[in-house]
């Protein structure tokens, strides 16, 4: 029973914007909240449904940390409600967040749901950071997502159908397979990320604008989207301008594609650990690993972060694909998953020379990251601070663990 819904079909987007600034991006994200306001006065089919935690006020000053929720619909705030900081990283909290979107997407009549995780990330490690430095595991997030949309369901089972169409990971290195493989188990269809570090405030909140003008052509949305984050330039002052990411992409986690590409990476990582018995197989396999940067490529990182070793997945299966030192069987496997994980960029853009860190190059970036250690001093190097790139789905189902013992 609905009589208490009110329907305004003239949304097209509902765009949720989780933002936790319990941290030192408080202030510089901040500048999402600002560009979502100034997103819906100029287009009046968003709706942006916000959860904010942050020790800034709504207005000006500063304050105590406290949470805000609210909706911005035609640059106008509605709906306030503030109280104690809410724990942004607790799975249920993110969950209710999804849940609530997903109502005020219902009652708007948007055809389209999106969600924007603002705040530090940290790849298959996780990220909503958490009051101890921490981050919260993509597996929670996948669990949270897939939560908030089953209790939408369950409070408007006539609109059951609904989902999160799209997260955009607004969040350091969270362009990975592994987040990919959740985010597509919990419904999710596309995923905006970076596979790198990015620059707060990072993602601008204007992409709501290309997302709700391309939704029934997603390789337009995918390539907009792309466009407006690398052409995106924030001002530092003396120090000019400064993009927000090195390397973007849109991702489409269509369930059957997802399978194909884990199929295709699982017979690969076995056919390998088969071949590497072959002491230059196993040579050739860990020089071809080594030739590929990981990520956290600016010169102030440490050599203990475990980003050292997400490579770029295309990359490095292209690498194998060629590398005439291996037999058939594996060439053909590498030249597979290459192609399969293709199959999931949409659209995606590299800087060649990214000048925040250092002008490093990030050509070779394009697409998802895999963790690919080739050391056993890279093999989760922080799991006991609670970030391991190693526990998750992803990494079990296509037997990450066989080419991990090859390359290390």
């Amino acid at each position: 029973m609905l009589q208490n819904v009110s329907v305004a079909p003239r949304r097209t987007l509902e765009f949720g914007l989780y933002r936790d600034g319990d941290n030192n991006l408080d202030t510089i994200q901040e500048a999402t909240v600002a560009q979502a306001r100034d997103t819906s006065a100029r287009d009046s089919r968003i709706e942006f449904t916000v959860e904010d935690t942050t020790s800034l006020h709504l207005l000006n000053g500063d304050t105590p940390l406290h949470s805000y929720d609210y909706t911005i619909a035609d640059g106008k705030i509605g709906d306030l409600h503030t109280g104690p900081p809410l724990d942004m990283s607790a799975e249920e909290n993110l969950a209710r967040f999804v849940a609530r979107t997903l109502d005020n997407a219902q009652r708007s009549g948007a055809h389209q749901t999106w969600i924007d995780l603002v705040d530090h990330g940290g790849g298959d490690g996780g990220g909503l950071e958490t009051a101890d430095g921490s981050l919260m595991s993509m597996s929670d997030i996948g669990k949270a997502i897939a939560d908030g949309i089953a209790m939408h369901a369950a409070a408007h089972p006539d609109d059951a159908g609904r989902r999160v169409d799209g997260v955009v990971a607004n969040q350091c290195l969270m362009d990975t397979m592994g987040f990919a493989d959740r985010l597509s188990s919990a419904g999710v269809r596309y995923l905006a990320a970076s596979p790198e570090t990015m620059l707060a405030p990072g993602v601008p909140s204007d992409v709501a604008q290309v997302i709700a003008s391309h939704e029934n052509d997603p390789v337009a949305m995918a390539k907009g989207l792309v466009t407006d984050v690398m052409h995106t330039r924030y001002d530092a002052g003396n120090f000019g301008g400064f993009g927000p990411a090195a390397a973007f992409d849109v991702l489409d986690l269509d369930p059957h594609k997802i399978g194909s590409a884990e199929s295709a990476i699982k017979r690969l990582n076995d056919d390998v650990a088969t071949s590497a018995g072959d002491p230059d197989v196993r040579a050739a396999v860990r020089q071809d690993a080594r030739s590929i940067d990981g990520m956290v490529r600016f010169p102030e990182s440490t050599r203990d972060m475990p980003w050292r070793a997400d490579r770029p997945a295309m990359a490095f299966y292209d690498a194998l694909a060629h590398d005439g030192r291996l037999n058939a069987t594996v060439r053909n496997d590498a030249a597979q998953a290459k192609d399969a994980v293709s199959k999931l960029v949409l659209a995606h853009k590299e800087s060649s020379n990214f000048a925040p860190f250092g002008g490093a190059d990030y050509s070779d970036a394009a697409g998802p990251t895999v963790h690919l250690p080739t050391s056993r001093k890279q093999i989760d190097p922080w799991a006991k601070a609670g970030v391991s790139e190693t526990d998750n789905a992803f990494y079990h189902k296509v037997d990450q663990d066989a080419m991990t013992r090859v390359l290390a």
